[in-house]
């Protein structure tokens, strides 16, 4: 059963049985909105990414340039240039049990390379699946508020014990890369 997540709520990253979830897929997902006088849709490149973060430092980055982790915990499955379709328009394969110890957040951002502003989407999520257990989502986050820019830091996990908790942030940023949103999203991390 999945749960959907507001602004700011987080979950645990894990099983009924409160055992730790190892293979997750984050999916995001988008549409153009309709704009003029008959509604009409322009293609809209929106290029999902995970800064992977050790304490205020920025570790990796995945993304359409490089679609793996250094580690190869984390996968990037390719780049959507059009936002057509249903279902997720991107997604990034995490295996949570191999990520390296003194990596503590994986923050997503969703960025537009062309510069296309967030006000020209609609229906924009994130949403989390666990792969082990017949891809079922798990949790869900509807961004509410789009605003007048070209990225957005939308959720992030946060390693919590022995497992890791997936919050939801939906926080417009400027910046046509991940690499220049990594200010934003180190600025998600408290000391």
């Amino acid at each position: 059963m999945s749960i959907n997540l507001a602004k700011g709520q987080a979950i645990s990253l894990e099983k009924a049985d409160h055992t730790p979830l190892h293979r997750v897929r984050l999916g995001l997902g988008w549409d153009a909105a309709p704009r003029g006088l008959f509604g009409r849709t322009k293609e809209v490149d929106l290029d999902a990414s995970a800064i992977l973060l050790s304490g205020q430092k920025a570790i990796d980055i995945v993304y359409y340039g490089q679609l793996s982790s250094k580690d190869g915990a984390i996968t990037h499955t390719g780049d959507n240039r059009t936002g057509d379709g249903n279902g997720d328009d991107e997604q990034i394969l995490i295996n949570l049990a191999q990520l390296p110890e003194h990596i503590d957040t994986v923050v997503f951002v969703i960025t537009s390379y062309t510069g296309q502003r967030f006000n020209e989407v609609q229906n924009v999520y994130a949403r989390v699946n666990d792969v082990a257990s017949h891809d079922e989502e798990v949790a869900r986050y509807n961004l509410a508020e789009y605003g007048d820019t070209t990225g957005n830091v939308i959720a992030k996990f946060t390693r919590a014990g022995t497992g890791w908790k997936f919050t939801a942030l939906g926080i417009p940023a400027n910046g046509k890369t991940a690499k220049a949103l990594v200010p934003a999203a180190l600025a998600t991390v408290t000391n």
